[in-house]
């Protein structure tokens, strides 16, 4: 028999408790970061979700715009009775389809799961892939997403085991 077709759509304000309920878990074991419930809201538009039958989200990611061809997937999680069910891949495959709807080419990603994202075009990188006045720019950012892309000596401690990885669109 086979699996219905995973819908990937854009989250709304009541996704919120299931896109925290399923980052907890993760945050515990220090794969995901823990965010307030407020930058879920504020960062709202930025999230895609999977629902159950039931409409709970069972699957979440975001993308975060970091320049004008330059975004990152964030907070790209599944629920465990969700694992090998295709739902991680559609969200991922939806964040990049709304990366090149907006115009940006590359898309960056700090993650454990190195073998999911490599068949997904990602390639692990080393160094910093922008010119120097891009990074001067992105030094002005406050976003820690940013400062573990540029590989900030501050942010160390956060990024231990992660891969960075890099997909050109």
């Amino acid at each position: 028999m086979s699996r219905p077709p995973v819908e990937v759509v854009r989250a709304r304000t009541s996704d919120v408790d299931g896109i925290r309920a399923l980052v907890e878990p993760q945050a515990g074991k220090r794969i995901l970061l823990a965010k307030e419930r407020v930058a879920y809201y504020e960062n709202l538009p930025e999230f895609r979700v999977v629902r159950d039958a039931a409409g709970d989200v069972v699957g979440c990611g975001a993308l975060h715009v970091m320049w004008k061809d330059l975004a990152e997937v964030r907070t790209l999680t599944v629920r465990d009775d969700q694992l090998g069910t295709g739902a991680g891949s559609a969200i991922l495959r939806q964040l990049l389809d709304d990366a090149r709807e907006i115009g940006v080419a590359r898309v960056f990603c700090l993650t454990f799961e190195t073998q999911f994202f490599g068949r997904h075009g990602f390639e692990p990188i080393e160094g910093i892939p922008v010119e120097p006045q891009v990074y001067a720019e992105l030094l002005r950012s406050y976003d820690e997403g940013i400062a573990e892309f540029l590989d900030l000596e501050r942010v160390k401690p956060n990024t231990l085991g992660n891969t960075r990885m890099l997909r050109i669109l």
